[in-house]
């Protein structure tokens, strides 16, 4: 039996067993198993892998992105620049004893989910929010030699803060990014505070959120003629990434 799994806290709804489990159905791999490990403590991951030899590969997910780096034999150079890990390769030594390598397939499958949609005046971005998923689009940005500036609630020298958002910046920024959580289902009537009525359709809208298939965030954005996408190209193209890091 080969092994792979979840890692996370709490684990109430996870699109990866799903995926996984459909995706081994399909390819007839009988002897392939995706199991959620709910773990309140990143360290808890040693123990998991004691209890199960026969493991592959882990994703990783909420909140221990961070926390999973020291416990890990190498990092690759995608996680080292987001500073995050969701995804690991667990190999064994002569002795049996584990092996993990981390990597961060985010910026993969944001990068690869994006590139078809960008035009020659897509050169500048806004990225809406700060938390973890930011920095793979950051990195991701960075790969695509697109210009950014995060957008939040606390502005500093670096960041702006919603209320400065004029037409003048989105006349600059013709591609944004929502990272926030905002208009995740079943909050469906929540959308980032920026002024829609400047947008055209020079801009590009990406929202990582999924959940509903279309965000007002997207809604607002195709109503002043803006192109729209949503996260779930994004995850699937991770978890295929994740699929060929375990394989590899």
């Amino acid at each position: 039996m080969k092994k792979f799994g979840l890692i996370g806290y709490p684990l109430s709804h996870s699109f990866s067993k799903k995926y996984f489990t459909e995706k081994f159905l399909k390819m007839g791999l009988s002897d392939h198993q995706y199991d959620l490990y709910p773990i309140e403590q990143a360290e808890m991951l040693q123990e998991i892998l004691d209890n199960n030899p026969e493991i592959r590969g882990i994703n990783v997910t909420i909140p221990h992105k961070i926390a999973v780096i020291p416990l890990l034999s190498r990092v690759d150079d995608s996680a080292k620049g987001v500073g995050a890990v969701n995804v690991i390769k667990v190999e064994r030594d002569s002795n049996g004893m584990p092996i993990l390598i981390g990597y961060n397939s985010d910026v993969y499958g944001f990068r690869e989910s994006l590139k078809p949609l960008l035009k020659p005046h897509h050169k500048k971005a806004l990225i809406l929010g700060t938390g973890g998923a930011s920095k793979a689009v950051e990195y991701a940005l960075k790969e695509l030699n697109i210009e950014y500036r995060f957008v939040s609630r606390e502005g500093d020298i670096n960041k702006l803060i919603y209320s400065e958002l004029d037409e003048a910046t989105l006349n600059e920024y013709t591609v944004i990014v929502n990272c926030s959580p905002l208009g995740t289902y079943p909050n469906v009537e929540s959308c980032p505070a920026i002024p829609y009525e400047f947008l055209t359709s020079n801009h590009l809208l990406f929202d990582l959120v999924y959940n509903p298939e279309e965000t007002l965030f997207m809604k607002k954005g195709k109503e002043h003629g803006a192109a729209v996408k949503n996260g779930l190209e994004m995850l699937h193209l991770q978890a295929e990434r994740a699929w060929a890091i375990w394989n590899g």
